[in-house]
């Protein structure tokens, strides 16, 4: 009889192996770093740290960063949700190939000039899907 598997990225069945660094940086007893043992976790604090990043402030890769803080200081209206949302589909669809967009909301509060955006995405081929939510303020 058949048996179905399901699909899984190759070093997540190595469960003792860390696939990267957590974007949460406070390690717990003599690490400095969390590790991320699988790589939906780790595809979502990579995609937290480019969203956080703007142009020019990692060093040796001033193109990394989608500049999404300077949408704070700018007056909310359509036309500036709409670049905001334009930009956050191009950046998933240039720098990240295996993430598959289902859904970007963004909400405003122009009392507390707060911006959120959320994404919804899938991971190819394997077809996990996640959300992530970003508040800039």
């Amino acid at each position: 009889m058949a048996q179905q598997i399901a699909n899984q990225f190759p070093v997540d069945l190595q469960p003792n192996t860390a696939v990267g660094v957590s974007i949460n940086f406070t390690g717990g007893g003599d690490a400095v770093f969390n590790a991320n043992y699988s790589t939906q976790d780790q595809i979502k604090s990579n995609l937290i740290n480019y969203f956080l990043t703007n142009k020019g402030e990692r060093p040796m890769q001033p193109n990394f960063g989608a500049n999404l803080r300077e949408f704070v200081f700018e007056q909310l209206n359509d036309s500036s949700n709409d670049l905001l949302l334009d930009r956050v589909q191009s950046e998933i669809e240039t720098n990240f190939p295996a993430v598959s967009l289902q859904d970007l909301q963004l909400t405003t509060s122009e009392e507390f000039n707060t911006v959120t955006v959320i994404i919804k995405y899938s991971i190819n081929p394997f077809g996990i899907q996640d959300q992530l939510n970003l508040t800039f303020a």
